[in-house]
């Protein structure tokens, strides 16, 4: 074999689209015969369908998950005049939604054991906050890797001093926590539907859910332009709409997504067995959470050397992410930070490492990955 073939990609989206090809494509046609491409039946359905698997009563899609964390924080009355705090470790999509809304980010840390928001952090900048910066009216919360972070500390902790909680589960479709479905704690829920994710879309999507009738009411008024009646704006709005196409393709998806998380659960095992024994450590996981596996990531000192070995091997690997946005060009040295200084996340982006993770994944893939981490 030759060295620089890769037969085990880190992320195929391709073949979450063959899985369901038949039925993707009958979608499709479905929703083009409509005549119908924005804001239709498609939508109006998937939107439903997804509350009904998460267990809300309401659900407004939108046109990417950076805008529904945005549509978030507009709904909730968040903007200029307001800090919003979150952590360094995530998608820089957390944090450019707080600064498209005219907000101030807060950056935190992690817990170096699951990279999720550090809930003592939270509790001290919420108890006495940093000088100098707007008041914190909001915190997102970030379920990552398929992770769901310590919720229930940021909860007490925002809710004692009167600040929103929004779930950011753009990686967590599906993950419980206490047995509850992470996006049914907060204010409000976020997910993006960006095609590598638990639920993907073949382009651009998002959805946002919340138990709120009258928040639903205004962030579905706000994806568009803050009509209540066409082409009449109660209120400034933005257009973030999910097309029906990709409406009709999640539809579809969705209906497998509850059996592609049980199959990233039993790749995650596999890999588990494999590196008993090893330098390396399995993931961690909360003792009351169910993870779902966005990604299987662990920490490698020796990350370079380890990659191109894999590599060699037709294994391809990645980094979420290689920089936090704290040192990130467009960030680095005007964004407030926490007293710790997000050290843990600045020690996690020199040492994480992705393997390749996705239910389409064979058996005869899996263990390719399996032999070659009993090798390392």
């Amino acid at each position: 074999m030759n060295a620089t073939t890769i037969t085990v990609p880190q992320a195929d989206p391709g073949a979450g689209y063959r899985a369901q090809k038949d039925a993707i494509d009958a979608a499709v046609a479905r929703a083009l015969s409509s005549g119908w491409y924005i804001l239709g039946k498609e939508g109006e359905a998937f939107e439903a369908e997804f509350a009904a698997w998460l267990g809300l009563p309401r659900a407004v899609g939108c046109a990417n998950g950076t805008d529904a964390l945005a549509l978030a924080l507009r709904g909730l009355g968040i903007g200029e005049g307001a800090t919003v705090a979150t952590v360094s470790h995530t998608a820089v999509a957390t944090v450019a939604a707080i600064e498209m809304v005219g907000a101030t980010p807060l950056l935190l840390d992690i817990d170096p054991d699951t990279y999720t928001m550090d809930p003592d952090e939270l509790a001290a900048v919420l108890e006495d906050p940093p000088p100098g910066l707007p008041p914190i009216r909001a915190v997102i919360a970030v379920h990552l890797y398929g992770q769901p972070c310590d919720l229930e500390p940021m909860l007490l902790a925002a809710g004692a001093r009167g600040a929103a909680v929004i779930e950011d589960c753009s990686q967590a479709h599906g993950a419980r926590l206490g047995g509850r479905v992470v996006g049914t704690m907060g204010d409000v829920a976020c997910f993006s539907l960006y095609p590598t994710k638990n639920l993907g879309a073949l382009g651009d999507g998002g959805v946002l859910a919340t138990g709120d009738a009258a928040l639903a009411d205004r962030i579905g008024a706000i994806r568009q332009y803050g009509w209540k009646e066409r082409y009449i704006s109660a209120e400034v709005g933005v257009n973030s709409r999910l097309d029906e196409v990709q409406a009709a393709i999640l539809r579809v998806k969705l209906t497998a997504l509850d059996a592609g998380n049980a199959r990233r659960r039993t790749i995650a095992a596999a890999y588990d067995e494999a590196l008993s024994g090893s330098s390396l450590a399995p993931p961690a996981r909360r003792a009351d959470a169910e993870h779902v596996f966005h990604q299987y990531v662990l920490r490698v000192p020796d990350r370079a050397a380890v990659m191109a070995r894999l590599r060699a091997e037709g294994i391809a690997t990645a980094i979420h992410y290689p920089q936090p946005v704290h040192l990130q060009p467009a960030y680095r040295g005007r964004t407030p930070m926490g007293p710790a200084g997000c050290a843990e996340t600045a020690r996690a982006a020199s040492e994480v490492m992705s393997l390749p993770l996705y239910p389409e994944l064979s058996d005869a893939q899996v263990g390719r990955v399996c032999e070659a981490l009993r090798r390392l």
